[in-house]
């Protein structure tokens, strides 16, 4: 860092000092004025949040750091910047909206360095430090509030795929998986998991896996149920697959997909039946029944 740029860095950090209350304030006021910024976030939380950052940003901008690794680099700073854009995030606000709400402490922070000097060389060295600064920060709350949408939308994914795939307990023993919709990768390792854990919390001797609901089974379904099959055998138990359509029967047929070793059943009912009479008098352990 050349000595213009030291020069500058510590007039602006000079500038900002002590106003750091007055700045928090500016920049609750633009953002309140502003309606493509709104968030649902009352004026106190505003505050907070404010007096966080803009105390951050104020200690970032004294150490010895390059401008341009400031945001990404000090730990303060970096911190306040990414619960900031998650709590935006979480508030319902859009990543624009965020990412806007940060540049427009731009406007508070110019305010301030044009308290302490008049000169128009001054002022302009500060806005280009500042734009710098600023810059990075929204690039960060930018791509935070990206990441932190993404991983809202797959936890509640995840949700919506254990509530879409209960583990039902039919009888003394017996448990049952009704499936419903497509069962994609994701899918049928929730369904394993939850099979699984189940299992070993009702020590289950049999698991129906009921298919009625699925529209279609092609190799990869197949192949998810064998593997559920399998987990299933180690973990003790028989497994029952229930559902099987006369039309899902003709494409696993003409797919050449193997299920010999699988014990099948047209109904839900039928599985239940078996599953009682396996659970009745068969010693413990997995069994391998060839359906007839």
């Amino acid at each position: 860092m050349d000595s213009s740029a030291v020069d500058v860095r510590q007039r602006v950090t000079k500038a900002l000092q002590g106003r750091a209350d007055g700045i928090a304030d500016r920049w609750v006021r633009l953002q309140l004025e502003r309606p493509d910024l709104a968030t649902g976030i009352g004026e106190g939380e505003l505050r907070e949040e404010a007096d966080v950052l803009v105390a951050a940003l104020l200690a970032g901008l004294g150490t010895s750091l390059p401008v341009e690794q400031v945001v990404g680099s000090h730990p303060d700073l970096n911190h306040a910047v990414t619960a900031f854009s998650l709590r935006r995030a979480r508030a319902g606000a859009t990543p624009t909206a965020t990412s806007l709400a940060i540049l427009v402490l731009k406007e508070a922070l110019l305010e301030a360095v044009r308290q302490s000097t008049k000169d128009a060389g001054d002022l302009f060295a500060a806005a280009l430090l500042i734009n710098e600064l600023l810059d990075a920060a929204g690039a960060l709350s930018f791509a935070t509030y990206v990441e932190g949408r993404e991983e809202i939308i797959r936890r509640q994914s995840r949700q919506l795929l254990e509530v879409s795939t209960p583990v039902v307990r039919l009888w003394h023993q017996i448990l049952a998986v009704p499936l419903i919709g497509t069962l994609d990768t994701a899918r049928a390792q929730v369904v394993m998991e939850n099979l699984l854990q189940a299992i070993a919390e009702h020590e289950a001797q049999v698991a129906i896996i009921d298919i009625t609901g699925v529209p279609t089974v092609d190799t990869a379904v197949a192949e998810h149920l064998m593997h559920t099959v399998h987990a299933v055998r180690l973990m003790g138990a028989d497994c029952v697959i229930s559902g099987i359509r006369p039309t899902i029967a003709q494409t696993i047929a003409q797919l050449g997909i193997d299920l010999s070793d699988i014990l099948t059943r047209a109904t839900l009912a039928d599985a239940l039946s078996e599953a009682v009479k396996l659970t009745a008098g068969a010693s413990p352990g997995p069994r391998t029944v060839v359906s007839r």
